[in-house]
């Protein structure tokens, strides 16, 4: 059964707000279009003189404190109970280009940013209704790695436009990344929208994966939200909206112990 809200009510309150409570997060103002640099080409590192990066990077407990969370959220999400069954089936998949492999092996690590991360905490919550699953995480990492990674999900719309992916069982499935507009939140950001296109036993179904990251000084957020069904991409943008004032309120705080 399709849910009746494109949006949780919650998330909607929140944004439009912009005065949640959850996790003793007061949220700051959002900055000017002036603050912060567009990420319209890979360009977008702030120079050490004037980014926030030159502040400490997270404590584990202050990265689990940036968190989003199913209170933040409300119905119908929910603490997650495992893996998504798509996952194995659908993202360990041998694709060409090496560039459609490498965005597969990535959303089924769940490691946008790589091993190499620094302090990382981790959520994942699923979809009561639909069956989609999001998975967030908030790392520290150099501005400049965080950066690389934007510019290579920025790409992936030209070099993974379509492909194809053929699963362990030999399966074959039309692969399709588009960009996704993300809101003007953090200092830089980027998102994509991929697709697996197959046919099951149950007939023809489509895997939507939503992707996106958001740098906030020298710290960034990373998260994923799809299934097989419906997905909302307002859903995904309002969570890196909510995550990126979040994740600059902790980092504002100076931060104090929390």
């Amino acid at each position: 059964m399709p849910r009746t809200p494109a949006v949780p009510l919650v998330l909607v309150s929140a944004l439009l707000t912009a005065t949640a409570t959850a996790c003793s997060v007061d949220w700051p103002e959002t900055p000017s279009a002036a603050e912060r640099p567009s990420t319209s080409t890979p360009t977008t590192a702030q120079s050490p003189s004037t980014s926030p990066a030159a502040a400490p990077s997270l404590t584990r407990a202050q990265t689990e404190a940036a968190l989003i969370t199913e209170t933040d959220l409300g119905d119908p999400w929910m603490p997650t109970e495992g893996a998504a069954t798509w996952r194995d089936g659908l993202l360990k998949a041998a694709a060409r280009p090496a560039e459609c492999q490498r965005l597969l092996d990535t959303v089924y690590t769940d490691e946008l940013f790589g091993t190499a991360a620094g302090t990382r905490a981790v959520v994942a919550l699923d979809d009561a209704w639909d069956g989609a699953q999001l998975r967030y995480q908030v790392v520290t990492q150099r501005p400049a790695e965080v950066e690389s990674t934007l510019a290579w999900l920025r790409s992936l719309p030209r070099t993974c436009a379509t492909f194809a992916a053929t699963t362990a069982q030999g399966a074959v499935r039309e692969g399709q990344v588009s960009g996704l507009e993300m809101p003007d939140v953090g200092d830089a950001r980027e998102a994509v929208r991929l697709t697996l296109t197959g046919e099951s036993a149950e007939g023809e179904f489509t895997l939507t994966l939503d992707v996106a990251a958001v740098r906030v000084g020298a710290d960034a957020l990373a998260l994923t939200n799809g299934g097989i069904g419906e997905v909302s991409a307002e859903v995904t943008q309002g969570v890196a909206e909510l995550g990126a004032a979040r994740l600059a309120e902790v980092r504002k705080r100076g931060r104090a112990e929390v």
